[in-house]
């Protein structure tokens, strides 16, 4: 299937909605051990000594930065081994050369390291500390240090899902970092865990809500605001950032998504709580609808290989089919302005795609300051809701 986006780029559905395609693809995907490696940057032809490098490893000394390069890059941190760190920052360091690596701008490339089998996925981004960039003035002639992070695990197209989700990551390093206080009680396990962090929040999402599942979904799609109680940092993190990757926030007109928020936001008795007191999350106030129903299925079923990037081109699938159903129902009510063929063809569509509460929802958002379309759509209403009386 080919959902229109709002732009007009068309992006390929790589599975059904019931997400199998993918799923067959993404489970022979391995992800395996992850790695990162910390490189301080510095522009200019002096080198740069490293500071704190492991014991033996290529960059406890000044970076070999080949001959002729306008700048240097020495190891700080990494957890590769001798030879792979070598090879990365010599890839590093062509990107760099080729002016292809941009501050602050995460990057995704497949690189062959010496790492056995097969090739790895690396996210790599070149970002200046924060609190020293807050300081800096033309007048005051601060040298503001500059560093390249990799994440290293999974492949190319597995991280590329996760991008976001990895630039927000480094802003936290961005400003928390200090090496002379924190290379070893902060830095170092913040890097550690990046996989854990930054791409397994949706895969512990579903294996904790299962069935329920269905419930977050909804909330996402139809802005529904969630309150989470009695639950740890970690998990109020996780289903924070479910519901922010699973909404068609940057898919849907800006004005569409801000009005149905502050919609929402003000029927607070649709305010959605989840209760983690318990050994299994208990939902109050929860909706859902079929078209969620059907995709949780995917989600449910994908849970027994454990891959999560499979969850998230799950996810991608589950949105892009939403924007589809929304651009056809879009379409449907432009005819039926001037056919009444075509408010029956609406009719049926809201009633057969499994998500007509939340289509109908969006677009009389959309058509609220056009007159022949939001007649449309106040008839549509009236139809629902004879239909569910019924």
């Amino acid at each position: 299937m080919l959902p229109a986006l709002p732009d007009g780029d068309e992006r390929e559905l790589e599975s059904s909605e019931e997400g199998g395609g993918a799923g067959e693809e993404r489970r022979q995907e391995r992800h395996g051990s992850t790695y990162h490696s910390l490189y301080g940057y510095r522009s200019g032809r002096c080198s740069q000594q490293g500071a704190g490098g492991r014991d033996g490893s290529p960059g406890s000394a000044a970076a070999e930065t080949p001959s002729g390069e306008d700048f240097s890059l020495s190891l700080l941190d990494t957890n590769l081994p001798a030879e792979a760190e070598t090879e990365l920052r010599s890839f590093i360091s062509k990107r760099l050369t080729k002016g292809a690596l941009f501050e602050g701008m995460g990057n995704v490339a497949s690189v062959g390291l010496s790492i056995p089998e097969y090739k790895v996925g690396c996210y790599y981004c070149r970002f200046q500390q924060e609190n020293i960039l807050e300081m800096a003035t033309p007048e005051s002639d601060i040298n503001v240090p500059e560093y390249v992070v990799c994440f290293l695990g999974g492949s190319e197209k597995g991280l590329e899902l996760f991008r976001l989700e990895l630039d927000k990551y480094i802003q936290s390093l961005k400003i928390n970092l200090d090496l002379e206080k924190s290379l070893e009680t902060y830095i170092n396990p913040y890097l550690r865990s990046w996989f854990e962090n930054a791409i397994c929040p949706i895969q512990r999402v579903v294996q904790l809500f299962q069935e329920k599942l269905a419930f977050l979904l909804h909330a996402a799609l139809s802005y529904t605001p969630v309150e989470v109680k009695n639950a740890d940092e970690r998990t109020e993190k996780d289903v924070s950032r479910f519901l922010a990757a699973a909404s068609l926030q940057g898919l849907v007109q800006e004005g569409t998504m801000t009005s149905l928020c502050i919609a929402m936001t003000e029927e607070q008795h649709k305010s959605m709580v989840i209760d983690c007191s318990g050994p299994l999350p208990q939902l109050h106030n929860a909706g859902s609808n079929r078209f969620c129903e059907d995709w949780m299925h995917a989600f449910v079923n994908g849970a027994e290989g454990g891959n999560p990037f499979l969850f998230r081109q799950i996810l991608e699938n589950f949105k892009l089919k939403a924007i589809q159903d929304i651009n056809n129902l879009k379409r449907f009510i432009r005819q039926a302005e001037m056919n009444h063929y075509a408010l029956f063809k609406c009719y049926l569509f809201l009633k057969n795609c499994g998500s007509g509460d939340i289509l109908l929802r969006i677009v009389k958002v959309e058509h609220a300051e056009m007159p022949e379309a939001r007649n449309v759509v106040t008839v549509l209403e009236e139809f629902m809701r004879e239909t569910s009386v019924a």
